[in-house]
């Protein structure tokens, strides 16, 4: 009796120690994905190979719109198809609802944005004015300090205020100038981007099987199984996020017109764009339309503040929630951790696409997992 209590005893142990060894693995294998994964950045960067990717996207612009716009509306075409609606007939119908949206967007939205951006430049130099009392009323309060020359750094500080100010109110005309010429360039990539989407979309799903005949016989069911679940996180999560940013732009819009702040389309469209970056976004597009609105008055400033923890709390606990967990999968801390890595290499544009392809390494590890069973031997205790 004895002896079945000592070994009854002496398994537990076993079976703590093999516990504690499975959990020492698994955080070994994550550790093992971060080394690899910054090891991999770090190369990227070295090499310049970032650089030479964007150059050759840029040169391409037009196919990867093309591409881009198929790959959207392939599902709806497919749906119109069942519908018995012709495949040709769907394209035109989805071509139709695309420029039809665009034209009634823009077309409503840029005349009105045209007038605030000129009604917010003339009110440039009051902003200047205001920021400068900001300074000279902080400034003064450390006047009694011994160690600190208040009249050099204040007019230090506003030498370089009214420099950026002027420079801005004088360049202002040459860059809409630049602008105008900016927009006319992507307007021209953006129309033989829509006539290679609207051919491809044609055809997309023959692209689609062309594609994946380029592997040998034996791989191209696993690389259609893989391409097909990266394919729907990632349009799941282009969706997702699109319809957020059209979310929050109206919202913003009509909320910034509410408590009185100056040019709200143009704040809106900048809090729509930044919100695209997880968790840190809405902060860094809250930050001009705060300033903008104490320097109108204080109750605008704190309307503005309030608006925006209402609207940010709202997104983030409900919209962008949905967003990541639903389409990603991915932990709050992976995706921060993602946001960090991929911002402090490729600054804000890392931070906007780091999530989508932290997204992508996480399938295609479950797929060699699933491929190989890597992470049998560590579940077989369980």
């Amino acid at each position: 009796m004895l002896k079945d209590d000592k070994n009854q005893i002496d398994r537990h142990a076993v079976n703590e120690v093999i516990g504690l060894t499975k959990n020492i693995l698994k955080v070994l294998l994550v550790l093992m994905i971060i080394l690899i994964s910054w090891v991999t950045l770090v190369i990227i960067r070295e090499l310049k190979l970032a650089s030479i990717f964007m150059t050759i996207l840029e040169i391409v612009s037009p196919l990867f719109i093309g591409i881009l716009i198929a790959w959207l509306f392939n599902p709806f075409v497919k749906w119109l198809q069942k519908k018995k609606v012709k495949r040709l007939f769907g394209v035109i119908i989805s071509y139709a609802l695309l420029i039809g949206g665009i034209a009634l967007f823009f077309g409503t939205l840029i005349p009105i944005l045209y007038e605030q951006i000129l009604d917010f430049a003339n009110t440039l130099p009051g902003l200047f004015n205001t920021i400068e009392s900001w300074i000279d009323s902080f400034l003064s309060r450390l006047d009694h300090l011994e160690f600190f020359d208040m009249e050099s750094a204040k007019n230090g500080m506003f030498q370089q205020l009214d420099e950026f100010g002027n420079g801005l109110y004088e360049m202002l005309p040459d860059l809409l100038v630049q602008g105008v010429g900016s927009i006319i360039s992507v307007l021209s990539t953006v129309l033989v981007g829509f006539v290679i989407g609207f051919f491809l979309l044609l055809s997309f799903d023959d692209v689609e099987e062309t594609f994946i005949y380029f592997f040998p016989k034996k791989m191209r069911k696993s690389a259609d199984y893989l391409f097909g679940r990266i394919n729907e996180t990632l349009r799941n999560y282009v969706v997702g996020v699109l319809l957020d940013a059209l979310v929050i732009f109206a919202i913003c819009a009509i909320t910034f017109g509410l408590v009185g702040l100056r040019a709200p389309l143009l704040f809106a469209i900048f809090c729509a764009i930044t919100n695209v970056i997880p968790y840190v976004g809405p902060y860094i597009g809250a930050v001009p339309a705060v300033i903008v609105g104490f320097s109108m008055s204080p109750t605008i400033g704190l309307l503005t503040v309030a608006s925006i923890v209402v609207i940010q709390f709202i997104e983030g606990n409900f919209l962008q929630e949905y967003i990541l967990s639903k389409t990603t999968k991915l932990h709050p801390v992976t995706i921060i951790l993602g946001l960090l890595v991929f911002g402090h290499f490729w600054g804000i544009i890392g931070m906007a696409i780091s999530t989508p392809i932290i997204a992508i390494f996480k399938i295609l590890f479950q797929f060699i997992d699933e491929k190989w069973k890597i992470l049998d031997y560590v579940d077989e205790v369980d």
